[in-house]
């Protein structure tokens, strides 16, 4: 069982105690247990009892009906209150801005046992007549629906490939004399997931019945000729619009040794399979010139970081020494900006805590430092949260939105331009706010906003967070005529948030990202100056 299992199963017993009017503190109990792990990533495997209860800020309560989750598959405690909600109100209770009240109001009030009478009780304007509901919250509540409907059966890449990598390391171990290779969208490392497709070029001698139970995509198994298995690689990781565009169907053979020697065949650089999409990758590859694309290992620190100062799970010292250990040369602090109270925001005292303990910290390392860095909230009028004689005390700053999302195109777009105008400004942070298969981004003019930041030699982040991964790596391409870098930031609030830099890194090669436009490929004293604009 995941922490995230275990973050939802908290979530979901707090949601129904508090739709139930049960005991509002020990709903707040299972609430704050669920935010903490939800920030933590704990991993259960094989964890005692006594391992749960000693994970800071959860209770020897909660950490019993943890333990009794590991071990028997529930809590008795959820059970019950499963048992006596229709299942149909438990998935309204998933409807994005509405709270367990609410629900309730609309299970008792309404009626409403289901999301399909929900959509069709806001289409009947009959929300509006509840205490609480009006014009605004029905066509919000509407919208969530449509949304969340829209993405049914949708999921994050970052969710799928560790299950799917171990069920084909498990083939592999039963039957090694099978090619098998995972196709289509999975290949290609699209963001989101709602195919799975797996190619093999012989028959599985085995049940797997019990591994795909913990996969929540039917998978799908083209099966092939062992001497057509690279050209049917090619073929089902690629769109169609790639196989078009690389005249696949003229091949005279579909025996090859690999994947590359299709493309020799074809007379084209070899083109990764990530961006086999067909959006212009085929054209730079008959010029031979798709750039040498970014790997993990050629970052040299990481920027964009959280700490207990704000709404981090690890200390400063322990977040650095975790990115240290990792073999970076920098780490980037950027807790929140005071405006962010719901995040612990830092008011300028803290900030001056904060850089006497980064400095007295850099003091006792050797080669690796410490940047002091803050996320500031860009405010609703664009200007940054700190008077200038605190911004200039920052080795570096990302600008980024984190409030009064409802914007048009023009404000928004208005707000981040003055917010990169900024001299302080660095690096503008997850541009859209989207979060994937959550919420989509305000709207932006891409263009005006990449050309402002070419303009005022600032960089961009791409928010290596699976749920995020803003910028949207469609637009790297952009960035990059306009020489404008792009640095891969994992917005870690804990150590283990670190490792998220790989999908960022997955996505940055979609847009073909090389390490020479990427900010945080660039040494400590070549950021330094780069900051230095």
């Amino acid at each position: 069982m995941t922490n995230d299992d275990i973050t939802d199963a908290l979530e979901l017993t707090a949601k129904l105690m508090d739709l139930h009017n049960e005991n509002p503190f020990k709903s707040k109990a299972y609430t704050n247990a669920a935010f903490r792990l939800s920030k933590l990533r704990y991993d259960f495997e094989g964890k005692s009892q006594a391992d749960i209860e000693a994970i800071e800020g959860i209770g020897k309560g909660i950490s019993a009906k943890i333990f009794e989750l590991i071990s028997t598959g529930t809590i008795a405690e959820l059970k019950k209150l499963e048992d006596s909600t229709p299942q149909g109100v438990i998935d309204i209770l998933g409807i994005k801005g509405l709270g367990p009240k609410k629900v309730r109001q609309l299970w008792i009030d309404l009626q409403v046992e289901s999301v399909g009478e929900l959509l069709y009780a806001c289409n009947e304007n009959r929300l509006i007549t509840l205490k609480g509901f009006g014009e605004k919250t029905q066509a919000a509540v509407k919208q969530n629906i449509e949304f969340k409907l829209s993405n049914a059966n949708k999921f994050h890449y970052a969710s799928l490939e560790k299950p799917i990598a171990s069920l084909v390391e498990l083939i592999q171990e039963h039957q090694s004399e099978l090619q098998i290779a995972v196709v289509g969208q999975l290949a290609r490392k699209s963001e989101i997931i709602d195919r799975i497709e797996v190619l093999i070029d012989g028959e599985l001698s085995f049940d797997i019945t019990e591994v795909q139970k913990s996969i929540p995509l039917k998978i799908k198994f083209v099966q092939c000729e062992p001497g057509e298995f690279f050209y049917k690689y090619v073929e089902l990781t690629s769109t169609p619009e790639h196989l078009d565009k690389i005249n696949f169907t003229s091949l005279d053979t579909k025996e090859f040794s690999d994947d590359s020697e299709i493309y020799q065949a074809l007379n084209l650089q070899y083109i990764e399979p990530e961006l086999r999409e067909g959006l212009g990758e085929v054209a730079l590859a008959e010029k031979e010139a798709i750039p040498q694309l970014i790997e993990l290992s050629d970052l040299k620190g990481i920027l964009h970081n959280h700490s207990t100062y704000s709404d981090g799970v690890h200390t400063l010292k322990e977040m650095a020494d975790y990115c240290r250990d990792l073999g970076y040369s920098y780490f980037g602090i950027c807790d929140h900006s005071k405006t962010a109270v719901y995040a612990n925001g830092l008011p300028i005292d803290r900030v001056m805590d904060q850089q006497y303990e980064i400095d007295k910290l850099n003091e006792g390392y050797t080669n690796f430092k410490i940047l002091k860095g803050i996320e500031s909230d860009i405010l609703n009028d664009g200007s940054l949260d700190y008077p200038e004689e605190v911004l200039k005390s920052f080795d570096f700053i990302v600008a980024s939105i984190h409030s009064n999302l409802k914007m048009t195109l023009e404000k928004a777009t208005e707000r981040l331009i003055k917010a990169v105008e900024n001299p302080y400004t660095s690096i503008l942070g997850h541009p859209t706010g989207r979060l994937l298969l959550a919420r989509n981004g305000y709207p932006i003019d891409h263009k005006k906003v990449i050309d402002a930041c070419a303009a005022n030699k600032v960089s961009i982040e791409l928010n290596a967070h699976p749920y995020r991964l803003d910028i949207d790596w469609r637009w790297i391409p952009y960035c990059l005529e306009k020489g404008v870098m792009i640095s891969i930031n994992p917005d870690a609030h804990h150590k283990e948030g670190f490792h998220d830099m790989y999908y960022g890194v997955c996505v940055a090669r979609k847009g073909m990202l090389d390490k020479e436009n990427c900010l945080n490929a660039l040494s400590l004293e070549e950021l330094v100056l780069k900051f230095k604009k």
